[in-house]
């Protein structure tokens, strides 16, 4: 069987490469160029609104490079998760960009578009079936939870893209997908090993942070074998090494040998890093557990509001020495000044203090020279937010307290006007799995040939 390569351009479709690490790669003539295009770190804002949280541009550009790449080279292109959280608006997003680089670079191809999102009526029938199940801490799904969510997707795994391959498409573009899904399907389509492929995938859908120094926005290549896999980072400044691998595979999991994902998990008790040589590393020993029933997770947000936010600094020491009762106070009397007929949420991150860990901060005292305040309200409406941070940025500028030398005003504000209308809130709502013997017929495909008349 022979080496199979595969090359992942950047950790998100829109994140940027350096081009010249990309052209060592598409040099090297890989099998497959394929890339995650997003995640559910940056907050359930993303899919809850349905705005992508990838800039229109940079995924252009990035897009571009590598749709024209996988044309000269008649490989396939795959994307992950497309438009950062995988919702239809997502999706539809990147597919009218391919649509644009197609048009203006004449390039041709056959299309497959793969939609994640999922209808409430579907659900609901699955839910009552007890086809959706708790996952992990998060609550029990009801069906108010579904209802109340915008937009529900699901982690599609390899097969859906399998089957599209089945059907002669050189370009997938996916919704929300299992981060490696996107870098095996067609390897294991190919008939390379299952778990040495998703192994790998797992690595490369970061791209190079694998790599010392790591970076989420630098080229890497893949070699798949028969019984191993290898990574390598295609910028010269860059090395792989056993730990630095190793050191990945473990990255945002809570179980360092069992990696759950869709239909299964990937047990690597028996894996084995070794280094090849300075700058590339050979994986050996991954090994698949199917599950009795495949499942797939489910991701939803809805609304939960408005918020409206404000950004000031304070370096007064006497201040800083007691900003902790200064700020439960405030809270007080926030709610004396406003007297508000709605109920709302008012909280502080304070940036020197514990602004980062928040409630998991093992300093117990404050050492900075100066803190910075974030104002946070939420509220029903943006009027309710806007009232609410208004009235507590405005006491708490003026608020007196113990030893307090100056009354001009408590806050220094890095930005006119003071107080910043984030808008409309959203939380995860829906957090479970789906189960059902056909995953792939979860997911509904379409396809386009583009480019011929």
């Amino acid at each position: 069987m022979k080496e199979f390569r595969i090359l992942s351009p950047t950790g998100i479709v829109g994140y940027g490469f350096p081009e010249e690490s990309f052209a060592a790669g598409v040099a090297l003539k890989p099998d497959l160029i394929a890339c995650d295009a997003g995640s559910t770190d940056p907050g359930p804002y993303y899919l809850g609104s349905g705005i992508p949280f990838t800039n229109d541009t940079a995924v252009k550009r990035d897009l571009t490079l590598m749709l024209k790449a996988a044309c000269e080279l008649h490989v396939p292109l795959i994307v992950g998760s497309a438009g950062g959280s995988g919702a239809t608006p997502h999706l539809e997003r990147d597919v009218r960009i391919v649509r644009e680089i197609a048009r203006e670079q004449k390039l041709s191809f056959k299309l497959a578009v793969i939609s994640a999102e999922f209808e409430k009526d579907y659900l609901l029938e699955a839910l009552r079936a007890g086809r959706i199940e708790k996952l992990g801490p998060a609550p029990e799904v009801t069906e108010e939870d579904i209802l109340a969510s915008t937009h529900i997707v699901a982690q599609m795994g390899i097969e859906p893209i399998m089957r599209a391959l089945d059907d002669g498409a050189q370009v997938i573009i996916c919704g929300r997908c299992y981060d490696p899904a996107a870098f095996a399907a067609l390897p294991v389509w190919l008939g390379y090993d299952k778990a040495l492929a998703l192994h790998l995938g797992k690595i490369l859908e970061c791209a190079a942070i694998c790599a010392t120094p790591g970076s989420g926005s630098d080229c890497i290549m893949g070699y798949l074998g028969e019984d191993y896999f290898c990574v390598e980072p295609l910028n010269p400044e860059r090395r792989c090494t056993p730990a630095s691998v190793a050191a990945h595979t473990l990255y945002e999991k809570s179980n360092p040998t069992i990696l759950p994902g869709p239909s299964g998990h990937l047990d690597l008790n028996e894996c084995r890093f070794t280094a090849e040589n300075e700058r590339r590393v050979r994986v050996t020993g991954s090994r698949f557990v199917p599950e009795r029933i495949p499942s797939v997770k489910l991701e939803g947000c809805r609304q939960a509001g408005f918020r409206t936010i404000s950004i000031c600094g304070n370096r007064d020491p006497i201040f800083i020495s007691q900003v902790e009762d200064i700020l439960n106070d405030l809270k007080k009397r926030t709610a004396a000044n406003l007297s508000a007929d709605f109920e709302y949420q008012l909280d502080f991150i304070v940036y020197g203090k514990n602004g980062v860990m928040g409630a998991l901060e093992t300093a117990d005292r404050i050492t900075s020279h100066e803190i910075g305040i974030v104002v946070d309200a939420l509220a029903d409406t943006q009027e309710h937010a806007s009232a609410v941070c208004s009235v507590a940025r405005s006491t708490l500028l003026h608020y007196g307290y113990p030893g307090r030398i100056a009354t001009a005003g408590n806050l220094a504000f890095p930005f006119s006007p003071s107080d910043i209308k984030v808008g409309p809130v959203f939380v995860f709502s829906v957090y479970a799995l789906l189960r059902d013997e056909d995953p792939a017929s979860l997911f509904k495909r379409s396809y386009e040939m583009i480019g011929e008349e």
